[in-house]
């Protein structure tokens, strides 16, 4: 937890992607135009419009500060996208470490596997992920903003920069001299805090053998010294908030004392109203702001950061023999078996949609030129040459016999697998070759098997869409008709045990789950097969009804009777078409129908163990 390895690790990351920050540089710069023109249009419109009793001239100036304040706007959105750029790959080089650093540590003689791995991978790195972000952000705000508001002032009126500048700088001077105390504190604060976790977890799993050594009196006091401890560790680092109050009192509040103070002299010596009122507006909404920003970004975040990642850097030592996973392979990710894949293309926690995450264009939601695909050099293709479109919010059903190649295509879909020729666009974005990150923002495939982890309920309706809060989950699970399941296991935020859900039960929370996500495809491949047929229906009418595109792999007459349009392999002829359609075209698909509808629905038990 060194110092010098956190601050290695942050200039490495830095300095790895500098065309990315350089493109973050030159979108804030643009962001900075109103902190840069403000004053002086102000300046302008009092002086040469208001004053001089030209109130359309003054209206004009004004115009012109509500045009930089417009393109500014418009430059914060390329400035998230730029921040994804820089920060999400980072949260990627973090998760490796942490995995191959686990990995290293339970293969390596007398080595075992431990468990904190997964609160520092699903934890820490989450916040680390987020709190690096934050740090550029405020600090690349605070440089942009606060310098143009310098040059603004500076041209304004040059004795008041050196004015306002040197409180500016002793504020950030003491800010900056009280930062190492403040980062010893909060790692003093969280260590204090796991040594008396640690004390009480001893004294309560051991209580019948301290009652019976009566050793209550040691122990009581045992604890309470760490309780001590604890409370005075909370106490000083609250302490040193009193430090960032007094960074922004003087380089945020006495320029504004300054300004109000010496504005009677500043007017003697020639200069306008206009440009002292431009002067102030500099202080109160650019220097001021932008100071605040910093001073409480880098003491609140920036500690948080500093003693997380030394966290990770030291119980997560990189690990050099390890080899590394390629960058654009893609990995199976689906609502029912999550992958780092699936997570990394998933909103950050707490924030819902990413804002820097580019929005899916308007082609077909899926598009296949061509696709043969076979399982092996000489064996018969499961698919020949087909060619299919799925026009962006259809609802296609796909059916066929067993080993038809259903599940097939909906791997090649979901760009699980290659194919041996042909091509799969999704949203006109070419399947092979688009990162496993990229392809998670486009689709999620249910599988037959659905996968539960160990966890809350929540948690696991939320996978694929972290920043979720109660109201939108309990809507999902409600539309879903998962309300039920949702009340018998505790509600949201009860533990959740895999083992103790039947087959339809985990298909309901992959449903849910997967009916969160963000992604505008959904391929469910038979993933409602162990419901019974009411909720079934009802889970499909739900998907149905959810923006973006649905194809279903159907085991049931009723779902292709429930799509816009089926598929159905007829043969070496896929065929397409609507229910009634098909029924005259295609003797294989009235002979599925006339199968399904002769067998009695199976007895299952959607909501409890079968």
């Amino acid at each position: 937890m060194s110092g010098p390895g956190v601050r290695r690790t942050t200039w490495a990351a830095l300095r790895a992607r500098r065309r990315a920050l350089g493109r973050l540089a030159a979108w804030s710069a643009v962001e900075a135009l109103p902190a840069l023109l403000g004053g002086v249009l102000v300046a302008r419109a009092v002086d040469r419009g208001f004053l001089a009793g030209q109130f359309a001239t003054g209206l004009a100036w004004l115009a012109g500060l509500a045009a930089a304040v417009l393109v500014g706007a418009a430059a914060t959105g390329h400035v998230y996208r730029s921040l994804g750029a820089v920060v999400e790959p980072f949260r990627d080089e973090l998760a490796t470490r942490v995995v191959q650093g686990a990995l290293a540590d339970a293969t390596r003689a007398g080595g075992r596997a431990d468990s904190a791995t997964v609160a520092r991978l699903t934890h820490q790195v989450e916040v680390v992920r987020d709190t690096f972000g934050g740090l550029v952000l405020v600090v690349r705000g605070f440089l942009f903003t606060a310098g143009a508001a310098l040059l603004g002032l500076l041209a304004l009126a040059p004795l008041l920069a050196g004015a306002v500048a040197a409180p500016l700088v002793v504020g950030l001077a003491v800010f900056g001299a009280s930062l190492p105390a403040m980062v010893a504190h909060q790692r003093a604060q969280v260590t204090a805090g796991e040594r008396l976790g640690r004390s009480a977890a001893a004294a309560l799993a051991g209580h019948r053998d301290v009652v019976a050594c009566g050793a209550q009196e040691r122990v009581v006091s045992e604890v309470g010294r760490r309780v001590t401890a604890q409370a005075d560790a909370e106490r000083t680092l609250a302490r040193m908030a009193a430090l960032r109050s007094l960074s922004l009192g003087v380089g945020g509040w006495l320029p504004v004392v300054v300004l109000v103070l010496a504005a009677p002299w500043l007017v003697r010596q020639g200069l306008s109203a206009g440009a002292v009122l431009g002067a102030l507006l500099y202080v109160t909404t650019g220097l001021q702001p932008a100071l605040h920003a910093v001073v409480q970004g880098v003491g609140g975040g920036g500690l948080r950061y500093a003693v997380t990642l030394g966290r990770i850097l030291h119980t997560s030592p990189p690990a050099e023999t390890a080899p590394r996973p390629p960058a654009a392979a893609p990995s199976p990710v689906s609502a029912a078996a999550p992958s780092p894949a699936t997570a990394a293309g998933a909103p950050p926690a707490g924030t819902g949609p990413m804002p820097w995450r580019a929005a899916v264009a308007d082609p077909p939601a899926v598009a296949l030129r061509g696709l043969t695909f076979r399982y092996g050099p000489h064996a018969r293709p499961v698919l020949a040459d087909l060619t299919l479109t799925v026009p962006a919010g259809d609802h296609l059903a796909v059916v066929g016999p067993s080993g038809a190649g259903k599940s097939t295509l909906a791997a090649l879909v979901a760009g699980l697998v290659p194919p041996e020729s042909g091509t799969v666009h999704l949203a006109g974005v070419p399947v092979a070759g688009t990162p496993a990150d990229a392809l998670a923002r486009m689709r999620v495939l249910v599988p037959q098997e659905a996968y539960v982890r160990t966890g809350s309920v929540g948690d696991n309706l939320r996978y694929l869409r972290t920043g979720a809060d109660d109201a939108t989950v309990l809507a999902a699970v409600h539309a879903l008709g998962a309300g039920p399941l949702v009340a018998r296991l505790g509600g949201l935020d009860a533990e959740l045990d895999p083992a103790a859900l039947s087959a339809g039960e985990r298909q309901l929370v992959a449903a849910v789950r997967a009916y969160l996500a963000p992604a505008p495809l959904m391929i469910l491949d038979e993933a409602t097969c162990h419901l019974d047929p009411t909720l079934e229906a009802t889970v499909e009418h739900a998907f149905a009804r959810r923006p973006g595109t649905l194809v279903v792999i159907a085991h049931r007459i009723s779902s292709a009777t429930r799509a816009r349009r089926v598929l159905v392999f007829d043969g070496d002829r896929p065929l397409v078409g609507t229910h009634d359609d098909l029924l005259t075209r295609s003797p294989t698909y009235r002979e599925l129908v006339g199968h399904w509808e002769d067998l009695a629905p199976p007895a299952r038990v959607p909501l409890g163990r079968p």
